[in-house]
C-alpha cells in the first residue's frame, strides 16, 4: 500500500480519508468559511499538504454531491499536484448555480486522487504514426 505523508496547516481540521474501503479518492475540506456568489470563483485553502513520492501525482476533482446539490465545481478540474509540491493544497471552486452558496469551514469541497506517472518525454517526428482505427485527425464530435 502506498503511504502518503500528510501535514496539517490547520491542526483543528479532520484528517482527509477515503470514506469507504477501495474508494479512489479522499475528500478534502475547506479551511475557511467561504461564500460563493453565482458565477464567482475562489481559490480555497484546504489546510493540508502532502508529500507525494516521485512517480506519483495528485488530482483534485469535484465532489459529485456538491456539484449536484449546489452547482459547485473545480474550475481547472482536475487540478494537478506534482510530486515536488510541498505547499498547502488549494482548490479553485466555481459556483455554476444561480444562488449564493455558503461553504462552512471543515466542509468537504473536493476529492484528492493519487495516480502513477510514468517516466516519459516527447520525441519529435516528421509525421505521426497511423493509429489503430480510422479516426485520424477527426476531432470534436467524431464519434457521433
Amino acid at each position: 500500500m502506498l503511504q502518503i505523508p500528510i501535514t496539517r496547516f490547520d491542526p483543528e481540521l479532520e484528517l482527509p480519508r477515503q470514506i469507504r474501503g477501495g474508494d479512489a479518492a479522499a475528500d478534502f475540506p475547506t479551511a475557511i468559511t467561504v461564500k460563493l456568489e453565482p458565477g464567482q470563483r475562489e481559490t480555497v485553502p484546504t489546510g493540508f499538504g502532502v508529500a507525494l513520492p516521485p512517480g506519483w501525482c495528485g488530482l483534485i476533482l469535484p465532489r459529485s454531491g456538491l456539484a449536484h446539490k449546489n452547482g459547485i465545481t473545480v474550475v481547472n478540474g482536475p487540478g494537478l499536484i506534482d510530486s515536488g509540491y510541498r505547499g498547502e493544497i488549494k482548490v479553485i471552486l466555481l459556483n455554476t448555480s444561480d444562488e449564493t452558496v455558503l461553504l462552512e469551514r471543515g466542509q468537504r469541497i473536493a476529492q484528492f486522487a493519487v495516480t502513477a506517472v510514468p517516466d516519459w518525454s516527447f520525441t519529435e517526428v516528421d509525421e505521426l504514426p497511423a493509429n489503430i482505427d480510422s479516426r485520424g485527425a477527426q476531432g470534436f464530435g467524431s464519434s457521433g
